[in-house]
């Protein structure tokens, strides 16, 4: 190929692959293995002393999954990425390498509901202390920071209510409190919204859903954009102080611009284990090929399904950032021109009670705690995925008691409105 940049279709299909230099396969294997031979002796001692790059145990890092890594990296414009277990492992492996005991993040209020809860609950346990503000304004970012603040994060696309974050504003508090800025963008994918190219230092994803875009396959995945300067002030030791694990390496000095993914690789994900299968690496290999067709078709659909539930009767609001009303569509139009996501909740007028019941009576939507699939999907959160918080918080996530969730499909439009529309009038 020449000096041209792929573009994002070809990068999706081709990016860390190619062809098996022993079979010719053109698919990139599973390599289904425990663990790799080394040469001899001295190649053992550089790989596990950092000095050499190579296979040594699935656990630390696998054939297939580096395709995976690379593609994704590719993708998002970083440097290099690590592929773990979940989105949920993305977001321990990440803070670890950040944080130590009473330290604290800040967190937009606005986030998936299982990320509410894992940084509320399961985070105290390792003395992380999460400081809430408001994505809707800037200024309770600025407000939050303290000395011992050593990261910010944020969903681009906020789920369930699919409001666009203003990720440069909130770069720009990141910038001067000399934190790094992590972005969830699961919901979004890099084919909608490349956060680095706003001032990302650090992108996650849960591949589960639209990378892998298939329902099939669990995975995450953490992406250093190479942006961060690690030996300021000494904040973030596990990058910038001598590891003694490694006979005194400074991963800051040794790896420059993708230190942070080596840093997550060698420190989070050896020692805590949340590896991704070398199987489930495929499965969403395979599923990223088609990203762009799916993604356009997905919002495309959900753009439709909006407006449709925009006029009926029954229907209170809609919070799709895809419609010009919307308060987020100038952030959509900004950040995400090509589509404003799939996933968008709506407000019945019946409340709580007609949200659980409107689930039950859909027939072509599958009621599950799952987005990003090539099928419709829909779900009640306040009786499911943000249960676990009170009233006020329900509503301050874009939960309350009378919202329902969808992620919309790759299905025919007509098809998914015929199906609403029955629900809706029984």
């Amino acid at each position: 190929m020449s000096d041209r940049l792929p573009g994002f279709s070809t990068l999706a299909v081709h990016a860390g692959a190619q062809p098996d230099p022993t079979t010719g396969a053109r698919a990139t294997p599973i390599y289904q293995t425990t663990s790799f031979v080394f040469n001899d002796a001295d190649h053992a001692a550089s790989l596990f002393g950092l000095q050499a790059f190579g296979n040594i145990y699935t656990r630390i890092g696998n054939p297939t999954n580096a395709v995976l890594e690379e593609r994704v990296a590719a993708l998002e414009g970083g440097t290099a990425a690590l592929a773990v277990a979940s989105g949920h492992a993305a977001q321990v492996v990440v803070l670890q390498q950040l944080l130590q005991p009473g330290d604290e993040f800040i967190a937009a209020r606005k986030l998936y509901g299982g990320s509410i809860n894992q940084f509320t609950h399961a985070f105290k346990s390792f003395g992380w202390n999460v400081v809430w503000a408001d994505p809707d304004d800037i200024s309770s970012f600025e407000r939050a920071v303290t000395p011992r603040t050593k990261a910010i994060f944020i969903e681009s696309i906020a789920n369930p209510a699919g409001s666009i974050t203003d990720i440069e504003a909130i770069s720009t508090v990141a910038r001067k409190a000399g934190v790094p800025l992590i972005v969830d963008n699961t919901l979004a994918s890099p084919y909608l919204i490349r956060p680095i190219d706003h001032g990302a230092d650090i992108v996650v994803h849960s591949l589960t859903k639209f990378l892998g875009g298939h329902g099939n396959s669990l995975g995450g995945i953490i992406v250093d954009a190479g942006t961060f300067d690690w030996s300021m002030g000494g904040k973030y030791p596990m990058l910038s102080e001598p590891r003694p694990e490694y006979h005194g390496i400074r991963l800051q000095e040794t790896f420059g611009n993708f230190a942070f993914a080596i840093a997550c690789r060698v420190l989070g994900l050896r020692d805590l284990g949340p590896a991704l299968s070398p199987f489930n690496a495929f499965m969403i290999l395979t599923g990223i090929e088609t990203l762009p067709l799916r993604m356009q078709k997905h919002c495309d659909n959900a753009k439709a399904v909006a407006e449709f539930l925009a006029g009926h009767p029954a229907v209170a609001s809609v919070s799709y950032a895809g419609l010009p009303n919307d308060k987020y569509n100038q952030l959509a139009r900004k950040y995400a021109p090509k589509g404003a996501g799939a996933v968008f909740t709506f407000s019945l007028k019946g409340g709580y009670d007609a949200g659980v019941s409107l689930v039950s009576k859909l027939q072509l939507f599958s009621h599950l705690a799952n987005v990003g699939d090539t099928r419709s999907l829909v779900i009640h959160p306040a009786s499911t995925t943000h249960s676990q918080l009170d009233d006020a918080a329900k509503v301050k996530s874009g939960a309350g008691p009378d919202v329902v969730r969808l992620s919309i499909g790759i299905e025919d439009k007509e098809d998914l409105i015929a199906d609403l529309e029955q629900a809706l009038g029984a």
